[in-house]
């Protein structure tokens, strides 16, 4: 498969562009810096540089052109204030999806967040995340013309992976290895059926494959 990856420089997107280069698919990541790019080289994938802050649909679509699948694994990150929260946490996203719809490209996973809700409560700087990340997901969800996985990691870690998670509807919250999120979003990427799925993700004890295959035959 061919699978174009906004937010290709994240600590996730690297992770997975590794593991999808290793297992044969050809992998782009949209980067926001050219300094960015011997990184994806090393991964395996080929710098795409693109700005999603003020890139039109119709300019990402051209580069999701003849892709099988594509991941929206970009964010502002933990560092950045409330208006790029909408900017990048929703904007970039509703805007890869309507350029994945543009080009065709029905496969579409999502990288969100736990506890993503366009109704949650709060003013402080990651409520308005939540709400950024629970609108996006749910333009997404309204989008007939993407197969789309929407994956919500519970609290991020730098932890070895262990290859054993918990990924259900609803798991609670709990630690994830960055290693594992990756892990299942290849595996998700290769699983089709799981295409309508919203799901948490945490640490567990189930290999990655079985959990997989056991939300898809759900």
């Amino acid at each position: 498969m061919r699978i174009v990856i906004a937010g290709g420089h994240g600590q996730i997107a690297l992770r997975l562009e590794r593991l999808l280069a290793a297992r044969g698919h050809e992998v782009a990541g949209i980067i926001r810096k050219a300094e960015q790019g011997d990184a994806l080289r090393e991964a395996g994938a080929e710098p795409v540089l693109l700005d999603l802050e003020s890139a039109s649909a119709e300019e990402v679509a051209a580069h999701l052109q003849g892709a099988d699948a594509a991941v929206f694994a970009a964010g502002a990150g933990p560092g950045s204030g409330v208006a790029r929260k909408d900017t990048v946490d929703k904007g970039a996203a509703v805007l890869f999806a309507d350029a994945a719809v543009r080009a065709r490209v029905r496969r579409h996973v999502v990288v969100s967040s736990m506890g993503a809700d366009p109704e949650h409560k709060g003013d402080d700087v990651f409520d308005v995340y939540l709400r950024a990340k629970g609108e996006a997901d749910r333009y997404v969800r309204g989008l007939d013309a993407l197969d789309w996985t929407i994956l919500r990691p519970g609290q991020l870690t730098n932890d070895a992976g262990t290859g054993l998670v918990r990924l259900e509807a609803h798991t609670g919250r709990g630690p994830i290895p960055r290693d594992d999120v990756a892990a299942v979003l290849a595996e998700l990427l290769e699983t089709p059926a799981t295409a309508g799925l919203t799901l948490e993700l945490i640490g567990g004890s189930v290999p990655v494959s079985v959990a997989v295959k056991s939300v898809a035959g759900n």
